[in-house]
């Protein structure tokens, strides 16, 4: 398709590709606005980008707009696309543009253009009688747009200020056909049934309370699922030579000037006043981490030292980003920091790179990498970047891992590895970092004896694999849908007696599966079977076990599997043959 740039030339642009998926939605998003003011002449525009998944666009609306308008706003949309109507572009200079802005009352787009450089020259583009100031790109013709869909509405306020106007989001896709756009909001419907927020609610995992937005309340269930991935991510560590450390949660400013989070980090960090001095809360634990260190001299026969930490850290996120477990204000970080010379960085990046490859492969989970390089905001020389950045490469390379570069993306001490796992509906969740640093080291005047009896400076990984404990068990419930394997099931078998008469009996297998080290219940409740069978289906228990007259006397259970249900009957150690099996 031919896509209409912001100088106004053309060129030719696939779906597939970013630039042409960008330039086909963002254009979808200027056929909403347009069919917005067919229908609603006063209701004033803001901004309507392409996203990762669609578009949006923020309205200013005289009335409280809902999805009940949807309808009648697609229905004017597909008249706009009939129209076959081309984009046209021009540029105009500033005080043109200004008096074209208020002709048509746009006080959020004149606002925007009040910000421009006095000489910058003004892109417009114009469909019909509808007019946009916008850099583009574009698709040429509005009849592209064969396949849309409004899915959503929320506030938003305006440039993402709580103290601006609360306006109406509205958020829609575009493909360029229909079966494209049916198999999206089939994925989209079979996320919502996955929700982990409305998953956590059902099986009892996790909630929150108005009493502390973003903060999560570990239910006795999700307790047990929390603590499991713990277990598993110490016996790892463990096994890799890692040394657990626990720093403080409060720590004095002057720590964080030094390390330069008070500068770079400060709007995310809570912070308070202890005997007259300023302290904040950590949002991350590399400086904690650094004091440990520095405790005692180093030498380089104690290098790499790896020392890790399930740091509790506090953000300051705004409260329009908080969303279940996956953006919070208080989260458990399975960081862990890598003291070494700098002829060990290749092997330690590949060592922490090969255990996120163990970690997500034991999950299900496929994954591709990202190298992010200097941001803006970097501290450090350009020689320390260039080495940063070239270790990293030339370990990846070494792994032979595919990666693609995200320019300007590190963060603001050293350049990362970012590591993308993709879940079973075919979602990708930013969630490992391998972060190359020479600056935090010194900063921190860190030292170690090296072999020629010398002083030198340490090299520091900073990395994380799970990214938040909480984060991950929230892509976990909706990767399996609430169905977790045996071994991270919170409730692994449900024991089910059909009447009082073999309750006793039931707790005898309750006891036995118990000293095995499995975790059961019994549904001890006065009711039918199939009642309890189906609250133990809702509870996405994965083994149930039945227990009637007829197996009290012959000392077996009937078992049902989750997934393949009815197993037949037998004896309790064929069963714990099988769950053994599946741990």
């Amino acid at each position: 398709m031919k896509i209409t740039m912001k100088d106004g030339s053309m060129r030719e642009a696939g779906f597939q590709e970013e630039p042409g998926r960008n330039a086909f939605r963002h254009t979808t998003a200027h056929i909403l606005a347009q069919a917005v003011k067919r229908l609603y002449p006063d209701t004033r525009c803001a901004i309507g980008p392409a996203i990762a998944d669609g578009f949006y666009y923020d309205f200013d609306f005289s009335f409280r707009f809902s999805e009940e308008s949807f309808a009648e706003v697609e229905a004017e949309m597909r008249k706009i696309v009939k129209e076959n109507l081309q984009l046209k572009h021009f540029t105009t200079d500033r005080e043109k543009a200004l008096e074209i802005l208020e002709e048509r009352n746009e006080p959020y787009k004149i606002e925007m253009l009040r910000e421009l450089p006095e000489d910058a020259e003004i892109s417009f583009f114009k469909q019909g009688e509808y007019l946009e100031m916008c850099a583009g790109p574009h698709v040429a013709y509005t009849s592209a747009m064969k396949a849309f869909k409004l899915l959503s509405v929320a506030g938003a306020y305006w440039r993402g200020d709580e103290k601006n106007k609360m306006l109406t989001r509205i958020y829609g896709t575009s493909f360029p056909d229909g079966n494209m756009l049916e198999e999206y909001l089939n994925r989209v419907e079979e996320a919502r049934k996955r929700d982990h927020r409305k998953l956590g609610k059902e099986l009892g995992l996790f909630t929150l309370f108005e009493e502390g937005p973003g903060f999560p309340f570990f239910l006795p269930k999700g307790l047990i699922l929390k603590n499991l991935l713990i277990d598993y991510w110490r016996k790892i560590h463990t096994r890799e030579g890692y040394l657990e450390i626990s720093t403080p949660v409060i720590l004095n400013r002057r720590l964080w000037e030094t390390s330069g989070h008070w500068e770079h980090y400060r709007d995310k960090m809570y912070t308070t006043v202890i005997d007259g001095a300023d302290f904040a809360i950590k949002p991350m634990s590399c400086p904690g981490g650094m004091l440990v260190y520095q405790m005692e001299p180093r030498s380089y026969h104690e290098l790499p030292m790896r020392i890790s930490e399930l740091g509790l850290i506090h953000r300051n996120e705004k409260s329009g980003t908080l969303h279940g477990l996956m953006r919070v204000r208080c989260c458990t970080q399975d960081d862990a920091h890598i003291f070494m010379t700098p002829e060990q960085i290749q092997d330690e990046i590949k060592g922490v790179a090969r255990l996120i490859d163990e970690v997500y492969s034991s999950f299900g989970f496929k994954y591709h990498v990202e190298l992010s390089t200097r941001p803006e905001n970097a501290i450090g020389s350009d020689e320390d970047w260039e080495m940063a950045t070239n270790g990293l490469k030339n370990a990846l390379e070494d792994l032979k891992l595919p990666y693609a570069v995200n320019e300007g993306d590190g963060a603001f001490y050293g350049p990362k590895i970012d590591f993308h796992l993709e879940d079973s509906i075919g979602r990708t969740w930013q969630c490992g970092t391998i972060q190359l640093d020479f600056q935090l080291p010194q900063r921190f005047e860190a030292e170690y004896i090296g072999e020629d009896g010398r002083k030198h400076r340490p090299v520091m990984i900073h990395r994380v694999v799970f990214g938040s404990i909480e984060r991950f068990l929230g892509i976990l419930i909706e990767h399996f849908a609430g169905k977790f394997p045996l071994w991270l099931s919170p409730v692994q078998v449900k024991i089910l007696p059909v009447s009082d008469k073999s309750l006793d009996y039931a707790k005898e297998i309750e006891g036995i599966l118990q000293s095995e080290g499995l975790r059961c219940e019994v549904d001890g409740r006065t009711e039918k079977i199939g009642y309890k069978i189906r609250a133990a289906q809702l509870e996405k228990i994965p083994y149930m076990l039945i227990l009637g007259e007829k197996e009290v006397q012959a000392g077996s259970v009937s078992v049902r599997e989750r997934e393949s249900g009815d197993l037949g009957s037998m004896t309790v150690e064929e069963l714990l043959d099988i769950l053994r099996g599946k741990m």
